[in-house]
């Protein structure tokens, strides 16, 4: 079992038949009354995000998943197929599971696929990915905000602010939990 006070990002637990992993948590207490955690959570099974609150110290049936990495290899649309990187067998997950991930998949890329017993339930990113822009409109002069952002395209098609030095071509990371810009790539 797990006790809700200890949640925190990457944890799994079952709940009602169904699978989650926590993707942030927040405890709060209110004077006397006692203690409750509200958990952004993600369904497994479904790709579902919500939100849970749980009273403190209530307790959830933890998830034995098993994770294995894999390479992205390619989406046809309705899956995507990726290939083990040990036994070189290839599997596919539906799109429809992984509306967020793909936005950062792109050839290759090495992710984790969790698996619960034999079910493929869905992909875990790297935190930071290297992405290549692949549109990005011209700095504008005059632009003198203290920060000055501009919206650019990444190879996956992906729309993400930067910086208004960034410029087509460019390597950049991602952050695949926010969809942040979080710096160049090292060249």
């Amino acid at each position: 079992m797990v006790n809700v006070n200890e949640f925190k990002p990457g944890i799994t637990f079952q709940e009602n038949g169904e699978l989650f992993v926590v993707l942030e948590s927040q405890h709060s207490k209110q004077g006397r009354g006692q203690a409750t955690v509200k958990a952004k959570v993600k369904n497994l099974r479904t790709g579902a995000t919500t939100i849970k609150s749980y009273t403190g110290g209530d307790k959830v049936e933890k998830a034995h998943i098993e994770t294995v990495g894999m390479n992205f290899l390619y989406n046809d649309g309705t899956q995507i197929v990726l290939m083990d990187e040990e036994t070189y067998e290839q599997i596919g997950i539906d799109v429809s599971k992984l509306e967020w991930e793909l936005n950062f998949l792109k050839d290759g890329l090495k992710v984790k696929v969790r698996k619960f017993e034999e079910e493929i339930l869905d992909i875990e990113l790297p935190i930071n990915i290297e992405l290549k822009v692949t549109e990005a409109p011209d700095a504008v002069k005059g632009n003198t905000t203290t920060n000055p952002q501009k919206k650019v395209i990444v190879e996956t098609g992906f729309e993400v602010e930067t910086p208004m030095f960034i410029k087509e071509g460019e390597i950049i990371i991602v952050s695949s939990e926010t969809g942040k810009y979080v710096g160049r790539a090292g060249k």
